[in-house]
């Protein structure tokens, strides 16, 4: 929602768009969002089952990617800086270090260098409603974990992780930071 603020202040006309991942809260925010675009707000939903040997994560991120290839225009998405920590540590205790694309195709990612809290923040300062996804707190899915019990732990360790992930970031992409 903040994104979609931002767009609006920026007079950048968009087309809202929503990925139903099947769940009781994507049903509420599917909700929450026709309630305000109407029909502006064109929803995905999940096309096949989940295989066995797959994850929740990896089911719904793949079947989320596969609706967004089919809709053949630019897609901005809000992922943000801690976001790619999460990724680059969930990546390394795998043994392959990773982060966001900050472009792969048709899906933007610009704000991967402002953290999660300049996104509310930002929501907070324009009066921008937003759902939080209860799901996000349950430390059964690995990304939960990861943000919950161990990004505690990693920023007593080292405590400028955001801004080493932040200097791979801008170097990878040849980005400035303004």
């Amino acid at each position: 929602m903040a994104v979609c603020s931002f767009l609006e202040k920026m007079r950048v006309q968009y087309r809202p768009v929503f990925f139903n991942h099947g769940t009781e809260t994507s049903r509420k925010a599917e909700k929450f969002l026709r309630d305000k675009y109407h029909d502006g707000l064109l929803v995905g939903k999940i096309k096949s089952g989940k295989s066995k040997s797959e994850s929740y994560e990896e089911y719904w991120r793949k079947e989320r990617y596969g609706f967004l290839k089919t809709l053949n225009a630019p897609v901005i998405t809000a992922h943000h800086l801690d976001d790619c920590v999460e990724t680059w540590v969930w990546g390394s205790l795998h043994g392959t270090p990773k982060m966001p694309e900050y472009f792969n195709g048709t899906v933007y990612r610009p704000f991967l260098l402002n953290k999660k809290v300049e996104l509310e923040n930002w929501a907070k300062r324009h009066d921008v409603e937003w759902i939080e996804d209860e799901s996000n707190k349950d430390t059964n899915f690995q990304r939960n974990y990861i943000r919950h019990e161990l990004m505690p732990k990693i920023l007593k360790v080292n405590p400028g992780i955001h801004k080493v992930i932040k200097k791979k970031l801008l170097d990878k992409y040849s980005l400035q930071e303004k």
